[in-house]
């Protein structure tokens, strides 16, 4: 093997350990935060919990669009989507099928909604360029984050919420005081921020050294490690019997993920992010969308339709998203 490619290897297998280890601790003490502030698991994991694990994905897409690779920029995105909903259907196979949606809270449609939307605005605005830009920055970059901090209101409204914990010294809840909670999760944001731009780099060069489309390997190689973060925290809440932190954090995750390509719009010299994407994008999107509308009717359902089993619809995902990426591998 090459050494330049062992070197990279090495390195973007470090970062991705350590933004695991990370994802673990961003799980513990978002689930703390959410009885200290009294929020609930569903507002901190759309909040908290989505925007801390997707900082890879903005440090990715601030990396690529800064060294012109629209293309890796943008499969990242669409590709950690697609992601996400994998473990949407992993976890749920592995921790109860049909128990595992019931404990998910109703008003995660409208988490879910929001998050449909503003993937299809990304992918619609993909598929109609060119399209209207100020100064370079497409009209997409300006509705996405208008959309996103409505959307976020929405969910903020329709929460459902739990009681504070006063938390002081000597208390006998068996939680860390709020400041300690706030410390060790900026902690883990931060550590996942500086694996995250190694990622970032690293990935780059292996594409380089393997002649691998920067569009692939966004949509398959980065895309997975960049959620590495919701995967861990994921399995982590749901072992902590916190599914509506762990789903929270999975679809506010895909949001922000979208509202992260309006972002670093101003920063692509090449004229408009989102016109620049190519068929591999769009499918990439497409499947995005198909994939969170699945998951959306697990959950509406919550696991009591006889005739839409759990179990065989979860696997029915995991093969959608396998296929999905054996189209991009043939778009390119």
């Amino acid at each position: 093997m090459d050494t330049e490619l062992l070197r990279a290897l090495l390195l973007f297998f470090a970062s991705a350990a350590l933004v695991i280890i990370s994802g673990i601790f961003l799980a513990k003490y978002g689930d703390i935060l959410a009885d200290l502030m009294g929020w609930g698991r569903l507002w901190v994991g759309t909040i908290l919990l989505a925007v801390a694990t997707s900082l890879p994905e903005l440090v990715t897409n601030l990396t690529a669009v800064t060294q012109d690779n629209p293309e890796l920029a943008g499969g990242n995105i669409l590709g950690a989507n697609m992601v996400n909903m994998f473990t949407l259907a992993a976890v749920g196979l592995a921790f109860g099928g049909p128990f595992f949606f019931r404990r998910i809270s109703p008003e995660q449609r409208y988490l879910v909604g929001v998050a449909l939307l503003l993937t299809g605005l990304a992918v619609l605005f993909a598929g109609i360029t060119p399209g209207v830009s100020v100064g370079k920055v497409g009209l997409a970059s300006f509705l996405i984050p208008i959309v996103y901090l409505a959307g976020m209101r929405l969910v903020y409204v329709k929460r459902p919420t739990s009681r504070a914990v006063d938390v002081v010294i000597g208390s006998d809840t068996g939680l860390p005081r709020l400041r300690t909670a706030w410390l060790y999760f900026g902690g883990a944001s931060v550590a996942v921020i500086g694996a995250a731009y190694t990622l970032a780099l690293r990935a780059g060069e292996i594409s380089e050294i393997t002649g691998l489309s920067g569009g692939f390997v966004g949509v398959v190689a980065v895309a997975l490690v960049t959620t590495m973060p919701e995967a861990s925290t994921t399995i982590a809440a749901v072992r902590f019997n916190a599914v509506d932190l762990a789903i929270g954090g999975l679809y506010g995750s895909c949001a922000f993920n979208i509202l992260v390509l309006a972002l670093v719009d101003p920063f692509y010299r090449g004229g408009v992010l989102l016109d620049d994407l190519g068929a591999a994008h769009m499918a990439a999107g497409i499947a995005a969308l198909l994939l969170m509308t699945a998951g959306l009717i697990q959950i509406v359902l919550r696991g009591r339709f006889r005739f839409l089993p759990p179990r065989p619809w979860l696997v029915l995902m995991c093969a959608g998203y396998l296929l999905s990426l054996l189209v991009v591998e043939q778009l390119e």
